[in-house]
């Protein structure tokens, strides 16, 4: 999985960038999403890579990034471990949580793109 992290605003944006990053569902400055890794998702992050920061990441982030700032789409509590799980087996976008994530701005701002470390500055 690819841990996707938008770090800067609307100011600079074509309109295509625009839709790339609509369409990857990261519409606001600090949000985040996991993608599968495919060519054509990999294609899109480098289009847009000077307004994101992306990484793989392990199945311990992913438990913490459920745990802290996962939502459910329903009114539904959310059990950690069978999140992962369906994310996993069907995907992001067919589990049960919302498609993105919303962090806090980086404490002590964003010295690198390093995907781990930038994640726990932002939960």
């Amino acid at each position: 999985m690819i841990l996707v992290i938008r770090i800067s605003g609307m100011i600079g944006l074509t309109k295509e960038m625009q839709e790339s990053l609509h369409r990857i569902r990261l519409r606001r400055k600090y949000s985040a999403t996991l993608l599968e890794e495919t060519s054509f998702n990999r294609k899109l992050l480098k289009k847009i890579r000077n307004f994101i920061a992306y990484g793989d990441i392990e199945d311990q982030e992913i438990k913490k990034l459920i745990a802290k700032r996962g939502e459910a789409k329903e009114n539904k509590k959310i059990v950690v471990e069978d999140s992962l799980e369906q994310i996993k087996k069907s995907g992001f976008l067919k589990s049960n949580l919302k498609p993105f994530f919303r962090l806090h701005p980086p404490r002590g701002g964003i010295e690198t793109k390093k995907i781990k470390l930038l994640l726990e500055k932002m939960l």
